[in-house]
């Protein structure tokens, strides 16, 4: 009789360990927001989903959104970093010390860059921005601080009608023959000019007269702006007539061509004649005329 009260009391400690156990589970179950069978059908719907993103078919078996097969959404915490959502974004990549300026813009199809120096003008960089406007094309305008602080208004318009401003110095002076100290103040006055009245900085530089050397390309640089020259000089500055400005541009058109012109340091009626009729005439021949672009950005 002792015997069997033993079994008898081994089985009722044994039957409330189990129970003990089971409630401990399920309360860690409770815990964690899941349970064994939803372990398992979570890691069934995971698979499910991933072979319909790879093959782009549904499955054989249930349905997206079917009972049964709905995945539980993961832990926050697992799945984020402690730090943030994710590495810090790069920043802008710094703009290379060039060994020469750019010559030509490369591109897709028959493109061409229309540039004009010296300004903004009062008289004759209204007309150019008016026959720009007419036929939708956007131009580059280089200006010279000392005339682009006394024409805000026109860095404005520019703004406000897409064409790109750049810097050519603030007085036009050769800078081949100026100290570096020099050449950095020609070049950061201008650049504070435009930024305040364009709305930007300018991101492309254009030496006056051509004539670059080393402190020109590591200043350029180091103020984030790239050196442009030019494919084709209409040299209208020299006033040879309005039919020649004409022929130049359109023998000189090619994919990739920069144009050199001016809309200021002189009588530029010539330059506004010219534009009139061969920016139309390059349209009508498939030509996109567009601003450059920095590639490495």
């Amino acid at each position: 009789m002792k015997k069997d009260q033993l079994l008898t009391r081994r089985r009722v400690l044994l039957a409330g360990a189990a129970a003990l156990g089971a409630a401990g589970t399920a309360g860690t179950a409770a815990l964690l927001g899941t349970d064994a069978g939803d372990s398992r059908d979570d890691g069934e719907a995971r698979t499910a989903g991933a072979g319909a993103s790879t093959d782009g078919r549904h499955g054989s078996g249930t349905s997206a959104g079917a009972p049964g097969s709905r995945a539980l959404a993961p832990s926050a915490y697992r799945l984020r970093p402690l730090t943030g959502d994710g590495a810090p974004p790069a920043g802008p990549p710094r703009t290379p010390v060039r060994h020469e300026p750019l010559l030509d813009m490369a591109g897709h199809g028959r493109t061409m860059v229309l540039t004009f120096d010296d300004g903004p003008h009062p008289r004759y960089t209204p007309q150019i921005l008016d026959t720009l406007r007419e036929y939708d094309v956007r131009a580059t305008f280089f200006v010279c601080g000392e005339m682009a602080v006394e024409y805000k208004d026109l860095l404005a318009r520019m703004a406000d009608e897409g064409h790109l401003v750049g810097n050519h110095t603030w007085s036009h002076p050769l800078l081949t023959r100026m100290s570096r100290a020099g050449i950095r103040s020609e070049m950061t006055r201008t650049s504070k000019v435009i930024r305040n009245a364009y709305g930007e900085r300018p991101l492309w530089f254009r030496a006056p007269y051509g004539a670059w050397n080393r402190a020109t390309f590591r200043l350029g640089s180091d103020m984030g702006m790239e050196p442009l020259a030019w494919t084709v000089d209409t040299r209208d500055w020299t006033t040879p007539g309005t039919d020649v400005i004409v022929d130049r541009v359109e023998e000189g058109a090619a994919a990739g061509v920069v144009v050199l012109s001016h809309d200021a340091g002189g009588n530029r009626s010539q330059s506004v004649r010219a534009l009139r009729r061969y920016l139309p005439r390059l349209l009508d021949s498939g030509y996109h005329l567009t601003l450059p672009r920095r590639e490495f950005t």
